[in-house]
């Protein structure tokens, strides 16, 4: 039972419960959980110094430090991580319950914050955005373009929509797409240089080259035919890291690029672009969604999630085997985002 109490002795800890020191609390879970008061504000809707003052308070109310302050960060004291670990869950317990009592887990309503990969958002996402907002009106959309997932919950992030294999650690990852990977030419390119017969023969050939922001080189390039794999070194006088200038560079007949299955139908159509070694087009590279688990039950978040599903409909569709001795224009998306 908890008791409420509305006085106490002067200079002692008050140690009953109120909103204050909920107040206080739930601010201190914001700190630990994005590591400093400026992004703790921008979560709870508070300027930093607020933040420091919602602090100040809860320390003189129990009467310890929580944190340890630098001018650079702020980490929890013993004291503060023992309070952040034992009230933790009955602050995730409290939103629930708030979220279930507004009708809100089942209401597609509210700020909704995606951390998304700019290839995705500009080719697939940007141009069905009016039907997301027509569809909910009551949903408030912030689009954040980032190379990587990095920590949600710090950057306050309800989720995120990357290429790649999901990150470790607590995030939920729920599979969009699995897309294949293509190795692409101009054709002018092709009737001036030959086109490659065997994977190995792309090391005779001028290569685009694309800049992996994780390990600061190029991705390196993969052929698959069934479980056949063959790896050729990322070797080339080119190597970009924005998808525009990959492709600008590919159709004017800069060289040889791999790239995604996805999103550029245009190209396709007009014939910009040609596949080669189609018989090595086994290689498949996913997109997923991901989500701190303890926001999975936001009907925003599923419904933005189910949104793309449904964009992603045609691209999950089975499609014709293209013959090798009749190459098509790619559809094209940067690799390995």
């Amino acid at each position: 039972m908890i008791k409420i109490t509305n006085a106490h002795e002067e200079g002692k800890p008050y140690m009953g419960f109120d909103g204050k020191l909920l107040s206080g609390v739930t601010v201190l879970a914001a700190v630990a959980e994005t590591g400093s008061f400026v992004r703790a504000g921008d979560t709870l809707g508070l300027s930093p110094s607020g933040v420091s003052r919602a602090i100040a308070r809860l320390e003189k109310r129990i009467g310890v430090r929580v944190l340890d302050r630098t001018t650079r960060s702020q980490t929890l004291t013993d004291e503060g991580r023992r309070l952040y670990e034992a009230a933790g869950p009955h602050l995730i317990g409290i939103e629930e319950a708030a979220i279930a009592a507004s009708g809100a887990a089942n209401a597609v309503r509210g700020k909704l914050r995606v951390n998304i990969d700019p290839f995705f958002s500009r080719t697939v996402l940007a141009a069905r955005l009016p039907e997301l907002l027509r569809r909910y009106p009551e949903l408030s959309l912030d689009l954040i373009m980032r190379d990587a997932a990095g920590d949600l919950v710090a950057d306050g992030f309800d989720l995120a929509i990357r290429f790649g294999p999901p990150p470790t650690g607590t995030l939920v990852a729920r599979k969009l797409l699995d897309t294949r990977v293509l190795t692409v030419a101009a054709p002018a390119y092709l009737a001036r240089r030959g086109v490659p017969e065997r994977p190995e023969e792309v090391e005779q050939h001028e290569r685009i080259l694309f800049y992996n922001p994780v390990t600061a080189k190029p991705f390196e390039w993969m052929f698959q035919r069934n479980r056949q794999v063959i790896e050729i070194p990322a070797t080339g006088r080119l190597l970009v890291s924005d998808v525009d200038t990959m492709l600008g560079s590919c159709t004017a007949g800069a060289g040889i690029a791999q790239i995604m299955d996805l999103g550029v139908e245009h190209l396709m159509s007009a014939g910009a672009l040609a596949e080669i070694l189609t018989d090595w087009q086994d290689e498949r590279f996913p997109l997923y969604a991901l989500y701190p688990s303890r926001r999975h039950q936001a009907a925003k978040v599923s419904a933005f999630i189910d949104f793309c599903l449904e964009m992603l409909a045609p691209a999950l569709a089975p499609r014709t085997r293209v013959r090798k001795d009749a190459p098509r224009p790619a559809a094209v998306a940067s690799r390995k985002r």
